[in-house]
Formats: structure tokens, C-alpha cells, sequence
């Protein structure tokens, strides 16, 4: 036969060719017949596999009606006695006969378009039969050929349609609805038992099958083919939504938020068919059909989700609104499955355990945190770079504070409308990060504002305690007589006399001596005002978004909500900071820029000769200067500390006030008149900023040390030794007293500001006090 492919073959009866192949069909014609030991007399040529099966394949379809195919001939048992005839010469036996009617039945079936179940039903009753022949030990060669056959093709066949059972069953129709899937499952889980138990090597093992998964053979296969055909069925929506090839991955360049989203809808309505339509068919072989696949699909997201989620870098609406379409899907499938597993032996725990849940919250948290921490960092980033280029130059008149105070409060305003603005449910429990991250970042803006300096690096140094100098009577005449005649602004020590040239220099108008330096001050002290007003507003968003509040975030400001202290701490930094900005400035403004009117030249060479007039006339210009300055709710608190800070420089001059400065007991009314200016000017030139009490309540300690001055050296002594016995409580009056300590807390009881008085007083009995007692040196 092989060289007959080469070239034609010789039939010639002397032919070689011809008497080797009639020999051999004589050969097989008069060969043993199966389960003979020795040749017979008849002539069997045709029982050789597998034209002996195709033979008989042949004559067992005579069963059917030629005008009906579906039906089976009324004398199928006569036509089959007949054919038992032939066995013999075609080689067949019972069990090869029942394999090849069994195939026969399920052939026809197939055929005929499959709307003949009872065709379907009687093969699957000789497949009983042909599982009851493979269980024998010794099988001839031929059967194993013929069952091995026969049973892959039935069962390739049924699983084709069952591994995609919702694209062949799922239409509705009448003979491929899921009451047809019947049929080839049946079929299925007869063939693969046979094989499983009878058939080795075909890829199908009971014993594994028995002890993994559902715990049944059929089960088993059953949960395959479910989680099979879920699979391909949500495949194919993919397919649809994303409208290309097969494929699981996403790899479009595009957002495919809106493609996730449709297909969550489409998978929920792909189980909600499912356990309408098919599980109550397979719930016949499976305990919890419905179950496997809803656990199958949600697995299927799953895959797809984490993709999705892996690729995302930060918080988005897209990403939120997909994370939303999982949440609701994974909140509709787990009843669907819970439902399902509810009448099974173990609950379903072991399909239970498998489900690993999308953890929606936990995803939307770690993204929400991330894009917190991305927004605090821009945050801090503004706040270092407004440390390295703050300037405390406003942008102009109409926003009078600091550029970076703005830059920083509209990032953390965005922040906080844009964090609401994200549809998600766990920002609830974020708002204190928000709340705590922003506040961090304001308090150390607030503490960079306040880095500013304190008070007492403008505060004069007072000099060394000494006893006045007791001129003689011809130089006091002398020092009267030249009174009249001395240069106006040059004191009597010869150096210049600062306040009564400026008055002279400057007329009634002297232009106000508040330094650029000063002014930045103010600056700061707006922007702390700035940010105080800030933070409520930050405050009332928080406290109104996180109640459930729903309108736009600039409607916030308008409503009446109480702050929900989340800022506090902020809050109180920047009140603690407005005072303390507010005394440095003050304080600037009067030991430094009002040097010359103020301490430089108050009082210097003699009371009468250096009234308070100057100086009063430059500190309502420097007020005027300041409320022009600063907005209207730093103005109380500037010029309250601007008046503690001026009558803190009056004492100065009268307790600490140098060599230039002494003070007898005619020049208490003209003191005392000059303090009386001083606190009118607040009442008055303040404009209601400080009120009268608050006035008078400051005023207290300076009225009583300016009282000290009414009294005689002989009161000023005796009081200092009643304060000093009282302070140092000295056993007797003999025990000398101690030099009393430099407190700069004056008062009229303190011993320390007594005896300043003292060290002021040009008088011989306080010089022979002083220095009888402590043994001061005199004035150089």
C-alpha cells in the first residue's frame, strides 16, 4: 500500500502486488474469531477495528424512521435481534454493542437538533449499562479503542457547552434555555465517571475530585463548569463595554472609570440571571450553584479592580466613582451568596474563605490619607518658601497684611472644599487629619510671624544707682539767672535737648517717628488677624461639612455655626502671638522710634525746661500713623500695649532716667500734670479703642510712683524703711538693710522703686541717706 503511493499499482493476476494483498484479506478473513482459541468455519473478514464498529454503527441507525428521525422504529427490538447476528462476523460483543448503541442514541439526538430529549434519555440509560462493562477487569484491546472513543467525543460535546453554558443556554429559547442544559450535563457527569473510574489517562481523576471542593464527583464538576462559563460570560461583557478583543487586562491608554462602573452594573445583573435561571437547575447536583458563581464574578471584578486601583496614583472623582460602583456591587453580591450557602450542610465556609472582599473602605481611606499628606506637603512648602521670601510688604492698602498669609489660607481653604467635595463616606473620619495637618502648618506660620523679638531688647539699660549732686547756692543762682538765656533745645549739661528741637524743628505738625521697621510690625500684626479670621471660617467649613451639610462651601461663612475647636490650639497661638507682636511693637515704637522725644529727652536738665508737650504731639501722630496701619480689630489690642509701653517709659524716666535727670519736690505738679496728658491722650486721640477704666486701671502703678514725688526726703525715707523691713522682715530696725533688688516691677510699696525716688531726689537729706546707708557714689 505504500509503494502504491509512489506509483500505480500492477493488478495483473500474475502480479506480485495483487498476491500479497490476497493473502493477506485471506489471512484476516480466516483468522480466530474473538474469544476463539482456533480458526472456524465461518468467514469473519469484517470484524477488524474499526470498520467492524462503523459497520455495525451503520446498522444499529436502522432503528430510526426515515421519515421521522426522531422516533425509533416500533420493531427496534426484532431489528436489533437481527443485528445480534452479526456479531460474530464483525467481531462485536455485549459490550462493544452497548458503547456503540449508546453512541448510536446520543448521535441521533445530536442530529436531529436536540429536541428529542427521550433520544438523549435512553442513551444516558445504556451509558449506565456501559459503566456496569467498564468496571470489568479484563477488557479487550478493541473495547477499551471503542469506549475511550466514545466517551471523549459524548464528553467533549457536553462540555463545550457547558464550560459556556450561558452562551449556548442563556438565550430564552425553547430547545437552548436552561432547562436544555439538562441534558448535556447529564450526559457530562455520566462520561466523565466512566472515564474518571474506568478510563485512566483521559485527564480526569475521581479520586481528586471526591475529596477536594464541593466533597461529590458531580459537584465538582458541576462548580467547574459554573465557575467556567462565569468566567467567559463576564469575559464577554468586557468585551462588550470596552468594545475589542478578548481580553481581562485593561490596557487602553483612556480612563475606563465609566467602563468599570457599567460593568459592576453588568455583573450584578449577570448574577441576579444566574440564580433566576440556572442555579435552580444545577442545584440537582451542587448544594450552592448560585453561590460559586456570585463568587466567581465578584473574584472577576476583583482582578479588574485591582488593576484598575494599581494604577491610580491619587484620589480622583474617577477613582472614587469606581471604587463606589465596587462598593455597591460587592454590597449586592455578598446576599446573593449568603442567601445561597444558607440550607448547606457547613454554611458554605469553604466558599466563603476563598471570596476575598474588595475592602472598598480601607482602599478609599490609604488613597484619602495620600492625598492628604500631598496637599499638607504643598501646604508646607508654600509655608518654607514664604520663611525664605516674606518681605512684610502688603500687596496694597486693601489687603494690608502679608502675601504669603494669603498664599497659605487660600491652599488650606482649597484643601478643605475640595476634601468635602469628594464623594466618600470615610472623609468623615479624616476630618481631624485635615483638621490636625492644617493646624500644624498654621501654628508654625504663626510661630515664623512671632519670631519678631521681645520687648526687653528695646528696653533701656538702667544705669548704676547714685545719689544726686548737691550744687552749692551760687551755682543754683547762677543756673536760674542762665535759664532765660539758654539755647533752646541744650540742656544745662550742654548736650542737645531732642524734644524741644523737635517741636521747634517740626512746628505743630512734627511728622509721626514710626520706623519702617515698626510698621512691618503692624504688618504682622494684620496678618495674625488675617489668619484668626481664617481659621474660624476653616473651622465652621469642618464643623459644617462633617454634620451632613451639603451646600456649596462659600455658603458656610453666611450661617450661623458655632467652631468645633478643632483649631484650637492655633487659635490660641495666634491670640498669644497678637499680644506678643502687638507689646514688641509698642515697645519699638517708644523706646526705639520715640527715643528722642520720649526717653532721650523728657525731663532731661529739669522738669520744667523738658515737659511732655514734644512728646506728646509725636505719639498722636505715631497713632494716627498706626490706625491707618492696621486693621480695625488689631487696633485695641496695638494701642492698649502702646499705652502699657508709654507709661512704662514715663516710670523709666522718673526711676531710671541716667545723670541727666533729677527731680525735686516742686516739680510733682508738673509731673503729675504731664501723666495727666499722657492718659488723656489715650482717652481721647485712642478714639474709643481703650476705654477709660482700662486706662486708669494701667495707669495705677506709674500714679503712685508720680505720688512718691509729693514727698519730702524725710516720708520718701520712712516709707522705704517700712517696705524694706516688710520685704526683707529684719529682726530690728539696727540690722542694716540690703541693697533691695531691680524687679522692674514698680509700685509705691516696692522698696526698690522707693529708693530710685530716692536716687532721683536733689535734696541733701536723700544724698545723706543714701549715702549713709548704701553708700552710693555721686552723679559724675
Amino acid at each position: 500500500m505504500q509503494v502504491a503511493d509512489a506509483r500505480a499499482i500492477d493488478t495483473g493476476k500474475a502480479s506480485d502486488t495483487m498476491r500479497a494483498i490476497c493473502d493477506a484479506v485471506l489471512a484476516l478473513a480466516w483468522r480466530c474469531a474473538p474469544g476463539t482459541g482456533s480458526p472456524g468455519e465461518a468467514c469473519h473478514w469484517a470484524d477488524g477495528y474499526p470498520l467492524n464498529v462503523l459497520l455495525y454503527v451503520s446498522l444499529l441507525q436502522a432503528i430510526f424512521d426515515l421519515k421521522e428521525e426522531t422516533v425509533v422504529l416500533d420493531e427496534v427490538d426484532e431489528l436489533l435481534e437481527l443485528m445480534r447476528r452479526a456479531w460474530q462476523t464483525l467481531g462485536i460483543d455485549k459490550m462493544i454493542h452497548n458503547v456503540c448503541f449508546a453512541w448510536v442514541l446520543f448521535q441521533q439526538y445530536v442530529a436531529t437538533g436536540q429536541i428529542e430529549p427521550d433520544l438523549a434519555g435512553a442513551a444516558l440509560t445504556v451509558l449506565g449499562d456501559v459503566a456496569a462493562d467498564a468496571k470489568q477487569e479484563h477488557r479487550d484491546p478493541v473495547y477499551t479503542q471503542v469506549l475511550s472513543s466514545v466517551l471523549g467525543s459524548i464528553h467533549d460535546w457536553s462540555e463545550k457547552r457547558l464550560l459556556d453554558y450561558h452562551e449556548w443556554y442563556g438565550k430564552g429559547m425553547a430547545a437552548t434555555g436552561a432547562g436544555a442544559m439538562v441534558i448535556p450535563l447529564s450526559l457530562a457527569l455520566s462520561t466523565s465517571k466512566i472515564i474518571a473510574e474506568s478510563v485512566p489517562g483521559m485527564g480526569i481523576d475521581l479520586a481528586d475530585s471526591e475529596h477536594d471542593g464541593i466533597g461529590s464527583f458531580a459537584g465538582n464538576r458541576v462548580d467547574h463548569y459554573v465557575r467556567c462559563s462565569m468566567r467567559n460570560a463576564f469575559a464577554k461583557a468586557l468585551e462588550n463595554e470596552l468594545g475589542q478583543g478578548n481580553s481581562m487586562v485593561i490596557q487602553r491608554d483612556d480612563d475606563p472609570s465609566e467602563t468599570m462602573a457599567r460593568l459592576a452594573k453588568d455583573t450584578e445583573q449577570l448574577a441576579q440571571f444566574e440564580l433566576e435561571n440556572f442555579s435552580p437547575v444545577l442545584k440537582r447536583w451542587h448544594p450552592f450553584p448560585g453561590a460559586s458563581a456570585v463568587a466567581t464574578l465578584h473574584s472577576c471584578y476583583g482582578v479588574l479592580l485591582k488593576q484598575y486601583v494599581a494604577k491610580a496614583t491619587c484620589l480622583t472623582n474617577e477613582l472614587v466613582h469606581v471604587l463606589h460602583a465596587a462598593g455597591r456591587l460587592e454590597k449586592a453580591l455578598v446576599p446573593m451568596m449568603v442567601e445561597d450557602v444558607a440550607d448547606s450542610d457547613d454554611g458554605g465556609r469553604s466558599l466563603v474563605r476563598e471570596v476575598v472582599p474588595y475592602d472598598v473602605d480601607s482602599l478609599v481611606a490609604r488613597f484619602l490619607r495620600t492625598w492628604i499628606e500631598e496637599r499638607l506637603r504643598v501646604a508646607r512648602e508654600c509655608l518654607l518658601r514664604s520663611k525664605d521670601t516674606e518681605s512684610w510688604i502688603p500687596k496694597s492698602k486693601g489687603e494690608p497684611y502679608a502675601r504669603s498669609a494669603v498664599e497659605l489660607m487660600k491652599l488650606a481653604k482649597a484643601t478643605v472644599d475640595e476634601f468635602f467635595g469628594i464623594p466618600v463616606t470615610a472623609r468623615d473620619d479624616m476630618v481631624q487629619n485635615v483638621a490636625d495637618g492644617l493646624g500644624a502648618i498654621v501654628q508654625e506660620y504663626i510661630s515664623f510671624l512671632a519670631s519678631c523679638g521681645t520687648k526687653q531688647s528695646y528696653l533701656p539699660p538702667l544705669p548704676p544707682l547714685t545719689r544726686c549732686n548737691q550744687d552749692s547756692t551760687i551755682i543754683r543762682l547762677w543756673k536760674r539767672a542762665a535759664t532765660p538765656c539758654r539755647e533752646a533745645g541744650t540742656n544745662p549739661r550742654g548736650r542737645a535737648h531732642h524734644g524741644q528741637s523737635e517741636s521747634i524743628s517740626g512746628g505743630n505738625n512734627p511728622r509721626p517717628s514710626t520706623s519702617r521697621g515698626t510698621q512691618r510690625l503692624y504688618i504682622r500684626l494684620n496678618t495674625l488677624h488675617y489668619l484668626l479670621s481664617h481659621i474660624q471660617a476653616l473651622d465652621k467649613s469642618l464643623s459644617f461639612f462633617s454634620h451632613g451639610g451639603c451646600a456649596s462651601p462659600a455658603s458656610v461663612s453666611n450661617r450661623q455655626l458655632a467652631p468645633s475647636g478643632r483649631f484650637d490650639r492655633a487659635r490660641a497661638a495666634a491670640q498669644s502671638a497678637i499680644v506678643h507682636v502687638a507689646e514688641v511693637a509698642a515697645y519699638r515704637l517708644v523706646f526705639l522710634d520715640s527715643h528722642h522725644s520720649f526717653y532721650g529727652g523728657l525731663y532731661v536738665g529739669g522738669v520744667a525746661d523738658a515737659r511732655i508737650r514734644p512728646a506728646l504731639r509725636a505719639l498722636k501722630q505715631n497713632l494716627s500713623l498706626l490706625v491707618s496701619i492696621l486693621v480695625d480689630r488689631a487696633q485695641p489690642v496695638a494701642v492698649r500695649e502702646v499705652m502699657k509701653a508709654s507709661f512704662q517709659g514715663f516710670l523709666i524716666v522718673l526711676l531710671a532716667g541716667g545723670s541727666d535727670r533729677s527731680f525735686t519736690v516742686e516739680d510733682h505738679a508738673m509731673v503729675e500734670e504731664d501723666f495727666r496728658s499722657l492718659k488723656r491722650a489715650f482717652c481721647t486721640r485712642g478714639e474709643g479703642l481703650v476705654s477709660e477704666q482700662v486706662v486708669e486701671a494701667e495707669a495705677r502703678a506709674a500714679e503712685g510712683v508720680v505720688a512718691l514725688m509729693a514727698l519730702t526726703a524725710e516720708q520718701l525715707v520712712e516709707e522705704f524703711g517700712i517696705a524694706a523691713y516688710e520685704c526683707t522682715e529684719a529682726v530690728s530696725e539696727r540690722q542694716r538693710l540690703p541693697l533691695p533688688p531691680t524687679t522692674r516691677r514698680w509700685s509705691r510699696s516696692e522698696p526698690n522703686t522707693i529708693l530710685r525716688v530716692l536716687c532721683h531726689r536733689d535734696d541733701e537729706v536723700a544724698s545723706h541717706f543714701l549715702k549713709r546707708t548704701f553708700q552710693l557714689p555721686k552723679r559724675r
